[in-house]
């Protein structure tokens, strides 16, 4: 057999013998995926819960969801009690700007010459502070109470500063002048008090800064 011949052979052999590789390779690849599947199995099977376990998981489960619906009472239950409590909270605001007023016509007609000193003028005055006593009244049975200002110190929560007054009487941020009466209900702040707040003099100021500066 000449060269040729033999080529032509090898030729001829080679495609089928790459076929019969493919073959073999692909029956491998098979082999081993069903050996895969066979250890996934073996793996499921030693990871199932035994029954003590699982009622382990169960009861956790029950613990979580009534510690849920416990959590859900308590809420209701407070929003309920809050809504008892404060159910008439704007309806308080509300009736504050009927309280401020009865006191600015009061001034007014306190401030008026046509009236000034006046038999008529007095006989309004009082009931003008009769009906502000009885709204006062009112308020206080409903757990709405003024808060105090006059000579107490500043305070943010339930005070706002509007202006500040020179008066070496007193500790600077006492409050001297109360501008708008505020009020609580209960725990709650419905409004708070506009206020002056005392403060040193121009020249104390000044001459304690010159300390300071002289000290340092």
């Amino acid at each position: 057999m000449d060269k040729e011949e033999l080529k032509k052979d090898i030729d001829k052999n080679t495609p089928e013998e790459n076929e019969l590789n493919t073959q073999t390779t692909d029956n491998d690849i098979t082999d081993q995926k069903s050996g895969d599947k066979d250890l996934d199995l073996e793996k499921k099977e030693e990871e199932k819960l035994t029954p003590e376990q699982e009622l382990e998981i169960l009861k956790d489960k029950l613990a979580r969801t009534f510690a849920e619906m416990e959590n859900q009472r308590r809420r209701f239950e407070k929003e309920r009690d809050d809504a008892y409590e404060y159910g008439g909270y704007s309806f308080a605001k509300e009736a504050l700007n009927l309280l401020d007023n009865l006191g600015r016509s009061k001034i007014a007609l306190e401030n008026d010459e046509k009236l000034k000193d006046s038999d008529a003028l007095k006989k309004i005055v009082e009931h003008l502070d009769i009906i502000n006593n009885d709204m006062l009244s009112i308020f206080k049975k409903n757990n709405i109470e003024p808060i105090k200002s006059i000579n107490e110190k500043l305070d943010p929560n339930l005070h706002q500063a509007m202006m500040e007054v020179e008066d070496e009487t007193k500790e600077p941020g006492t409050i001297v002048q109360e501008i708008q009466k505020g009020f609580m209900m209960k725990d709650r702040l419905l409004r708070p008090s506009l206020v002056g707040v005392s403060k040193k003099k121009v020249k104390d100021e000044q001459e304690e800064g010159q300390k300071d500066e002289k000290n340092q």
